[in-house]
């Protein structure tokens, strides 16, 4: 880990205080869900699951100009994730205590879709997936926009005493000049888990113009144990038939290049989303091939669910 980053971080820790808001303004929101999911190989049981959570929001700002806003989400009936966050001309600076992403845990797999990426919902698909590692008590800061700019960098400490911190950093692009284009790039450095470094790192280039998106999304994740190093990539388009009616058609494929013994795990679905008012109905059909590269493995996964907000 780098010396100068840590030594950056403590200073910056060291530096927070609390800070006296005036006009705090308080909201909050919600949402419900109903979910049928069977992911496959021999799903028995009840497949349906309900989704609830509530958050709170606090929000201010100090004399100085600062904004402070504090969230915390209630989800089936305990506090889940909670955070800080500090905003100003600067960008914003946001302590996580629970349920941030890292840079790149964020821009797991850009490529489009209308519900869930084509690896998901089957099980065991996501089992060699390596897309970030965050961790509670994490700082992520994210810039303003400029020009079509926007830098981010997330910095925490380990929970176990005999591991290193972790940081990651990204970058995403929107030209201006080419409306509808954006592209990216993330990677972090991952040594949260005692004697083991893992580089990631992830790029991804989407387009949208009129109600057609199409994107590509790669990543890769080198492993000090070379069997473990995998590789990805994904694609997929997404057609807006209205304001409300969205389809999509998604694939993937992931690799292990270093172990013979593994087979390349390929995935295709479809999904869609309708949305009326505060209600969303929307579901996704995947399969997969050579399921957690094991050959032969071969699987289905169906999901659908109607969701409230409110």
């Amino acid at each position: 880990m780098n010396k100068l980053v840590k030594i950056g971080a403590t200073a910056l820790a060291g530096s927070l205080v609390a800070f006296s808001v005036n006009a705090a303004e308080m909201s909050v929101s919600g949402g419900a869900s109903i979910t049928y999911s069977n992911s496959g190989a021999g799903t028995t049981g009840n497949n349906f699951t309900m989704g609830d959570s509530l958050n709170f929001s606090a929000s201010g700002e100090t004399d100085g100009g600062l904004n402070i806003t504090y969230n915390m989400e209630i989800d089936n009936g305990a506090e889940d994730d909670h955070s800080v966050v500090m905003g100003g001309d600067f960008g914003t600076l946001t302590f996580h205590g629970h349920g941030g992403s890292t840079p790149l845990s964020a821009a797991d797999d850009k490529s489009p879709n209308a519900y869930e990426e084509s690896w998901d919902v089957v099980s065991g698909a996501d089992t060699k997936m390596t897309f970030g590692n965050a961790q509670d008590n994490m700082f992520v800061f994210t810039s303003n926009n400029i020009n079509g700019l926007t830098f981010s960098a997330s910095y925490h400490n380990s929970s176990a005493a005999s591991a290193e911190s972790g940081t990651s950093f990204g970058v995403t692009y929107a030209p201006e000049a080419v409306e509808g284009l954006s592209v990216g790039y993330a990677m972090e450095d991952d040594e949260s888990t005692a004697g083991t470094s893992i580089d990631e790192s992830s790029m991804w280039v989407t387009y949208a113009t009129g109600p057609v998106t199409v994107g590509i999304s790669m990543a890769e994740a080198d492993h000090p144990t070379a069997a473990s190093s995998t590789e990805f990539e994904a694609g997929g388009v997404t057609y807006a038939v209205n304001d409300d009616f969205s389809i999509g058609y998604n694939v993937s494929n992931l690799t292990t290049p270093n172990n013979a013994s593994d087979a390349d795990q390929s995935a295709s679905g479809i999904s869609f989303s309708y949305t009326m008012g505060g209600m969303t109905v929307a579901g996704a059909v995947n399969s997969v091939d050579n399921v957690n590269n094991v050959a032969t493995n071969d699987n289905d996964g169906a999901e659908i669910g109607v969701s409230f907000a409110f």
